[in-house]
């Protein structure tokens, strides 16, 4: 049997699962800083719960793209498409939650869609989400954290924002009846661009004029000011006004990565208003970095008796970011999350005690435990990455100084286990 993976999934070797895991923290600090709370919520869910119209929406790409499955008591079952949905749904099974409710959860997601650089049918997503406010100030709080996030990373993003209302506003005007599916297909301009989204409205039944004058709308240097002077119906002015303080409370904390565009829809129909994602602004990854919104009515809707929660969020792709930092920093020589490796000459006792000494000092540390030549252990060493090296043997232990090497530059020095702790640190 030939073994492989299933189409659309991938390992990840430890150099990439290093990266993965300082991601991960990174952003969880920023989460913490924020003051966000920590969630898990399960990769399995009812189908009915993903395919209800308030979550996915029947006409979305990601209902489409739901891995089913059914249980051995044939129920409907699904993988989680995003984790803002299972999020509401334990919000609706917990009502008694203090709001708002700030959570971030990290975790993968499943998607049986097209597969390209930076996406993958299996990815985790990072997300964070404020349930309980309608004020603008949320959604800003949500874009100064991603601002921090990507300056956490070192990585130079611009985040793209809409409203959702301004958009419906846009269609009402000129008249178009069914605005979801129509904005599902102006989500797609990047990938299939203006005559594929112009013959996706065409089998809608609009016509050649309205189209065009959706692409009057939707042009890509189009301002909020411009558009107020255009738009004359409550919701669009409504969604205008949203903005605006958006961006007033995002001046105020100094945030400058957030531009307005016109053309942005995201794709998934339960979002309400603000809807926002981040792109790398040099690179050969295309996909978004992170991306969300605001989604007033879907946990509500799971509690029912017209109940309304109002809540924002955005989600961190963890695969496109890792990608972009693998393109940003070349080749990739750490293998290992050791900083030193011990190299025992016939030495095992001493150098035990040694490892355990710099362990209890929390520095990662590893050592040769297959009593291989010095030769051999270096190569290893060097194949891993590990910074730095220590020589155990006879004289060193006699001196109770032991030779460090730098593994890059080739330099060595000669310490004390307390020198080699405070150099390691």
């Amino acid at each position: 049997m030939k073994l492989e993976n299933a189409k659309g999934v991938k390992d990840l070797p430890p150099e990439e699962k290093i990266i993965k895991n300082e991601v991960i923290e990174k952003i969880k600090r920023i989460f913490e800083l924020y003051g966000f709370l920590p969630l898990e919520t399960t990769i399995l869910e009812r189908y009915e719960t993903l395919a209800a119209k308030f979550g996915a929406g029947e006409s979305s790409d990601a209902l489409k793209e739901v891995f089913k499955l059914k249980d051995q008591g044939e129920r409907n079952l699904a993988l989680r498409f995003d984790l803002t949905v299972p999020m509401s749904r334990y919000i609706a099974m917990n009502p008694n939650i203090k709001m708002p409710f700030k959570r971030y959860e990290v975790g993968p997601v499943f998607r049986d869609g097209p597969i390209k650089l930076g996406r993958t049918r299996e990815f985790w997503q990072m997300d964070i989400d404020t349930s309980g406010c309608a004020s603008m100030l949320a959604d800003a709080e949500i874009l100064a954290m991603v601002d921090a996030v990507f300056k956490e990373l070192d990585l130079d993003i611009v985040v793209k924002v809409n409203n959702r209302k301004l958009l419906n506003g846009i269609l009402e005007q000129i008249g178009i009846k069914e605005k979801k599916e129509v904005i599902i297909s102006i989500d797609k301009l990047d990938k299939i661009g203006k005559e594929g989204i112009s013959a996706e409205i065409k089998t809608k039944g609009y016509n050649q004029k309205q189209i065009d004058q959706i692409f009057q709308f939707i042009k890509q240097d189009m301002t909020i000011q411009e558009l107020k002077k255009l738009i004359s119906n409550r919701e669009g002015l409504e969604g205008i006004q949203e903005l605006e303080d958006l961006f007033s409370y995002l001046k105020e904390m100094g945030i400058t990565t957030v531009l307005f565009d016109i053309s942005l829809a995201r794709g998934l129909a339960y979002y309400t208003s603000t809807v926002f994602e981040a792109f790398i602004k040099k690179g050969t990854i295309k996909s978004s970095l992170a991306g969300g919104g605001r989604y007033d009515d879907m946990v509500g809707n799971y509690i029912g008796e017209d109940k309304k929660i109002p809540a924002t969020g955005i989600s961190f792709g963890l695969i496109p970011i890792i990608e972009t930092i693998k393109e940003k920093r070349g080749k990739i020589t750490k293998k290992s999350p050791s900083k030193v490796y011990i190299i025992p000459i016939n030495k095992i006792n001493a150098s035990l005690k040694i490892i355990q000494e710099l362990r209890n000092n929390n520095i990662n540390s590893d050592m040769d435990i297959m009593q291989r030549s010095i030769s051999k252990n270096l190569d290893y060493a060097n194949s891993l990455g590990i910074p730095y090296v220590i020589f155990v043997g006879e004289d060193e232990v006699k001196q109770n100084k032991y030779k460090l090497r730098d593994m890059i530059s080739g330099k060595e020095e000669e310490l004390t286990i307390s020198q080699l702790i405070k150099r390691l640190e």
